[in-house]
């Protein structure tokens, strides 16, 4: 749970997007003289946090949505604030936004930081001294800074205006490439395969998030169809181009040519894989019961305990919340040991931060700037940087006692962790084997009606590429929704062996697709219907 992994390849982007985004604001509420409104700043500001991976002209839509989404969460918690001082309804407000942050941020697939972030800012503001007539003021305050964090997130585009689409592409034929390195056989090709999967899709999501085509986006797409052509037959791969391809696609410089048969070339587009957002509001039902239950019950609990600040268990609860139980509690793991480090680096660098207000938000920029530095590689290390930040924020409306705030960190964090850790074990999710059936039934037509095409002596391109495309989505979506389901608690044995049958032959189907496309070298006709049966 605590070994570190590589970091992201994009780390510095939103480390230096959010400095960029909260240093001009603080400096200048700094020489105002009006620190104690930097936790409003901030709600805008941390903004520029999101929609790193996304080509910026869906990347423009999502910040909009994103801090639109800020200035929601915040107004409602500043009316509240204003409105009752009751801790224990505020805590009941804070849940339930919390709840709605999780399911529209994993629903929209808006991420990472998703809904922690938005959970952290509202919810602190919901404990800050308030009235009605400060409501708009500091609403306007948290505007200012979201359309600073939309301009500097959206800067880079005068540069390099199709780097995350490259970015995407490349990590697609990376991927494809270490999946062919195990020639569809060996210890991990499985998992190696559904990682290629994954950055396929998420190549396409990138590709086709964008509505005007242009040279260097049809020249990409080529590129990803390889990467799924070599996931489809890793054998028959050459992974060494393709990660020659991935190579290239740093920098400015152009776009390699794939070397695309005519047919496949001339119909690229196939099914967008992402699906309505209803429909992906269903299986979150689970996971928005355990938010709200987990993050009202912390609150309560550190209530309770006499905790002044009972919204820091709150969003420790808040941050637990992954795709099942077994990843949950890692990230409880995760979260506790972070932030009992955190706390240890607060209390050695808390005598520099208070030498004046200018080293205070210098601190909190360097911890800013840590935190993302770090948390791609695991999340408890991020959280040894965002815990002192968070700490330091707390102290721009005047310096507090060290050691009180130190030790309210540590015991909301525990009883953050483990009352929201009891609230997911408490709420099971006993559909997650109906879904792995509806993705089995899925993946299965979507088998069949691609082997029909390939019985049929005519096709089309244009019909074969989307029943391709179709398939290879399917198969994507059953395995993700296995290993969702596999980390569940309480329920019926999942099938197994009908799980690995139905990817066994579509694999084979994607395969003798790609053949029939003229995407692999020529075999024998009889062979290639063999490889279409289950």
């Amino acid at each position: 749970m605590l070994r570190l992994g590589r970091p992201s390849e994009i780390w510095f982007k939103p480390a230096l997007s959010v400095v960029a985004a909260i240093a001009p604001p603080a400096f200048t509420l700094l020489a105002l003289g009006r620190l104690d409104l930097v936790m409003y700043a901030m709600a805008g500001s941390l903004c520029a946090l999101y929609a790193h991976n996304r080509p910026y002209a869906a990347r423009a839509r999502v910040l909009v949505w994103v801090v639109l989404g800020m200035l929601g969460g915040v107004a409602v918690a500043l009316v509240s604030a204003s409105l009752t001082g009751s801790a224990v309804v505020l805590v009941t407000v804070g849940a339930l936004l919390a709840a709605a942050q999780k399911v529209l941020c994993d629903a929209t697939r808006v991420g990472p930081p998703g809904n922690v972030v938005l959970t952290f800012v509202s919810s602190a503001c919901l404990f800050a001294p308030q009235t009605l007539a400060q409501v708009p003021g500091h609403l306007a305050l948290a505007t200012a800074t979201g359309a600073w964090a939309w301009l500097v997130c959206m800067a880079p585009a005068l540069v390099r205006p199709h780097g995350p689409e490259r970015r995407a592409t490349a990590t697609a034929l990376k991927a494809a490439a270490a999946y062919a390195d195990t020639g569809g056989t060996g210890e991990d090709h499985a998992r190696a395969r559904a990682a290629g999967y994954a950055a396929v899709q998420a190549a396409w999501q990138s590709l086709l998030s964008t509505r005007a085509p242009s040279r260097t986006r049809r020249a990409l797409e080529r590129l990803v169809v390889r990467a799924e052509v070599a996931l489809a037959a890793p054998t028959e791969a050459d992974a060494g181009r393709l990660r020659t391809w991935a190579g290239s696609l740093r920098g400015t410089g152009p776009v390699p040519e794939a070397g695309l048969a005519h047919a496949a070339a001339d119909e690229l587009l196939g099914v967008h894989a992402a699906r309505p957002l209803w429909t992906r509001l269903g299986p979150l039902t689970p996971l928005a019961a355990r938010t709200a239950l987990g993050c009202a019950l912390a609150g309560y609990a550190s209530l309770a305990l006499g905790i002044g600040r009972p919204y820091w268990a709150l969003v420790t609860a808040a941050s637990l919340y992954q795709a099942n139980i077994a990843l949950t509690w890692s990230r409880a793991v995760q979260r506790v040991v972070g932030n009992v480090v955190g706390v240890l680096v607060f209390l050695a660098v808390v005598p520099l931060a208070h030498l004046g207000p200018v080293a205070l938000v210098l601190c909190c920029l360097a911890f800013s700037f840590g935190a993302e530095v770090l948390i791609s590689r695991n999340y408890w290390l991020g959280s040894v940087c965002v815990t002192p930040m968070a700490l330091l924020i707390t102290e721009f409306a005047g310096y507090q006692e060290a050691g009180t705030l130190m030790t309210e960190r540590v015991v909301d964090t525990v009883v953050g962790a483990l009352v929201g850790f009891v609230a997911a074990v408490a709420v099971t999710d006993r559909r997650a084997g109906d879904r792995v059936d509806r993705a089995l039934i899925t993946a299965d037509r979507a088998r069949e009606h691609t082997a029909r095409l390939l019985a049929d002596p005519d096709p089309g391109p244009a019909a074969l590429e989307s029943a391709r495309r179709g398939l290879a989505v399917a198969l994507s979506d059953l395995r993700a929704t296995v290993d969702a389901a596999a980390g569940e608690w309480w329920q019926r044995a999942l099938p197994q062996e009908r799980v690995v049958l139905a990817e066994q032959s579509g694999h084979r189907t994607l395969a003798a697709t790609a053949r029939r496309q003229g995407l692999l070298p020529d075999r024998d006709p009889a062979t290639e219907t063999e490889d279409a049966r289950p």
